[in-house]
């Protein structure tokens, strides 16, 4: 929603993972909020940390929100739950709307389900969203690295 927890994580996650399976230079990796209560911040303190403990780095990442061009610009526009989903469907062009999903949608661990938003909660549900955004990541570069990757 607001680009401070789950989705700049989920972005150093994956950039990682691109930058590890030496894709890195062939994709174009970014995250925004619906919603524009922190643009220009950086993400949860708490999210940080977690992050790090992990060996990733957010501290470059600031919130943004999503733009029309967003649509445009990339080939999979994923979304943490429903809520945002929506949020995407209503602001989305028509012409665009296949490249909506849910990132859990690349999870073999999580399939289905949604990345619950740990901003007011304990230390434990950054934990959890690193769990579910590490398995999609993996399904996700998986994907993209087969022949039918924008079908």
């Amino acid at each position: 929603m607001g680009n401070i927890c789950r989705s700049p994580t989920a972005e150093g996650v994956f950039r990682r993972a691109a930058e590890a399976a030496g894709v890195i230079d062939q994709v174009a990796i970014d995250s925004a909020g619906t919603h524009d209560y922190h643009v220009g911040r950086p993400p949860d303190a708490r999210a940080q940390t977690a992050a790090a403990g992990r060996g990733y780095d957010l501290s470059d990442l600031r919130g943004r929100q999503v733009s029309r061009r967003d649509f445009a610009e990339f080939d999979y526009i994923l979304a943490m739950d429903g809520d945002n989903m929506r949020d995407l469907e209503r602001i989305c062009p028509s012409e665009h709307r296949h490249k909506l999903r849910l990132f859990l949608d690349f999870s073999a661990r999580y399939n289905g389900q949604e990345v619950p938003d740990p901003y007011y909660g304990g230390g434990h549900g950054f934990e959890q969203v690193l769990d579910m955004v590490e398995d999609a990541s993996r399904g996700l570069l998986t994907r993209l690295k087969s022949p039918d990757a924008l079908k």
